[in-house]
């Protein structure tokens, strides 16, 4: 088995990618220790002391080193974790597979008014179909966590999550497309 590494936008953050499906459906981050106790291997991860994030994707797993971590030592550590995990068969979470597993609600959530369902809908989709993959690409991900008043509340995970350009991507980049194709939107913000 190969393991290909690419790097992020976020320089704190590598790709990895095991060349099968890490998750059958959604994305899984794990902001701490705490956290990636619900997968063997986010917590075989974090235990190696510099990984500040693990995430998964559909078939990527991007790893935040700590603030001073050396990437050329770490990063035969985690391809050494990736490979006794992925030729094991191990299963990804405690208890089983990924089923019935998401992305935990986190951030700031609002309650969209049922009257713009469908400019929601419209909103959704965009980020569904170009935005998420764009995201995926760079190993993160990006949560819809509302809409009101035109402004479009999103949560930036993985590599994206801390990135020095996250705020760029929101404001130049999914802000635009967001109020190209859909003239209700006025702004985009983090949530």
């Amino acid at each position: 088995m190969f393991i290909e590494t690419e790097t992020t936008p976020n320089p704190a953050t590598l790709k990895f990618l095991p060349g099968r499906q890490v998750m059958a459906s959604g994305t899984r981050d794990f902001a701490d220790p705490e956290a990636a106790e619900a997968s063997p291997l986010a917590s075989a991860l974090f235990s190696m002391g510099d990984v500040t994030g693990v995430f998964f994707g559909s078939d990527f797993v991007s790893v935040t080193a700590a603030p001073g971590a050396d990437w050329a030592a770490l990063k035969p550590q985690v391809v050494a974790v990736l490979l006794d995990h992925f030729v094991s068969e191990a299963p990804l979470f405690a208890g089983g597979d990924a089923a019935g597993f998401a992305v935990p609600a986190e951030g700031e959530t609002v309650e969209d008014n049922p009257e713009d369902a469908d400019v929601i809908a419209q909103i959704r989709e965009l980020i569904e179909t170009r935005v998420r993959p764009a995201v995926a690409g760079d190993g993160g991900d990006i949560v819809y966590r509302g809409f009101r008043e035109g402004v479009v509340y999103l949560q930036m995970q993985g590599a994206c999550s801390g990135c020095p350009s996250s705020t760029a991507t929101l404001k130049q980049g999914i802000e635009g497309l967001l109020k190209h194709y859909v003239p209700e939107v006025t702004e985009v913000r983090a949530a």
